[in-house]
């Protein structure tokens, strides 16, 4: 049984969506960051970066959302939720994976969070998070791009644990001035994927009941 440790619409989001998707059995475990539970002690003895998620599966224990998704769709070829690999296919679900995860998502933790970057300079906080708003809206006009050539999904009618990955970063990016569902094709996408009751489910056991994303 998987173990998935998680805080309501955090990064541990995907890889949720996708053991429900995948009906795998896991439990969820509440690392608590309104009181720096990930920064306990007990937590970093699993996760010395003090982040979340991170996903125990027997004796490996691993952290970071894309590379635990990687890791489930991998466990779990027969669900089909990644093309084969060494496949261009595969190649491709690499690269718009990592794509969400490097670019897009740095970008929206980057506007989240901006004092990160600027300390306490009010000013200097609003102009680094404009110009992460700026790059992240350049990034999910890219992905639109392609699902206008290519989806309804990132690959077609193949639904994928990229199309996850997209929902997770779509809800943490609601309010930017140009949201993603401003965006027609993205949407599209966000409709098919958001009503499918493993995604349903996933976010109710994390107490979420308002609009997705």
């Amino acid at each position: 049984m998987y173990r998935l440790h998680y805080f309501p619409a955090n990064a541990s989001a995907a890889p949720h969506m996708l053991l429900e998707e995948l009906g795998a059995k896991y439990e969820l475990l509440l690392v608590d960051r309104t009181k720096d539970a990930q920064k306990s002690k007990e937590y970093l003895k699993i996760n010395p970066n003090g982040r979340i998620p991170t996903l125990v599966d027997n004796s490996l224990v691993l952290s970071e959302a894309a590379a635990i998704v990687l890791h489930l769709v991998d466990q779990h070829r027969g669900a089909g939720l990644a093309p084969k690999v060494g496949t261009p296919e595969r190649a491709k679900f690499y690269q718009w994976l990592t794509f969400l995860t490097n670019s897009l998502q740095e970008e929206l933790m980057i506007w989240q969070y901006p004092e990160r970057l600027a300390g306490e300079d009010a000013a200097a906080r609003e102009t680094v998070k404009h110009g992460a708003e700026a790059r992240a809206s350049i990034f999910l006009d890219v992905v639109e791009d392609h699902l206008k050539a290519n989806g309804p999904l990132f690959f077609g009618d193949e639904l994928s644990a990229v199309d996850f990955y997209l929902i997770m970063l779509s809800r943490w990016a609601r309010p930017m001035t140009k949201p993603p569902r401003s965006r027609p094709n993205i949407a599209k996408l966000l409709d098919k994927v958001t009503a499918l009751p493993s995604v349903r489910r996933a976010y109710a056991r994390e107490g979420i009941t308002d609009e997705i994303c």
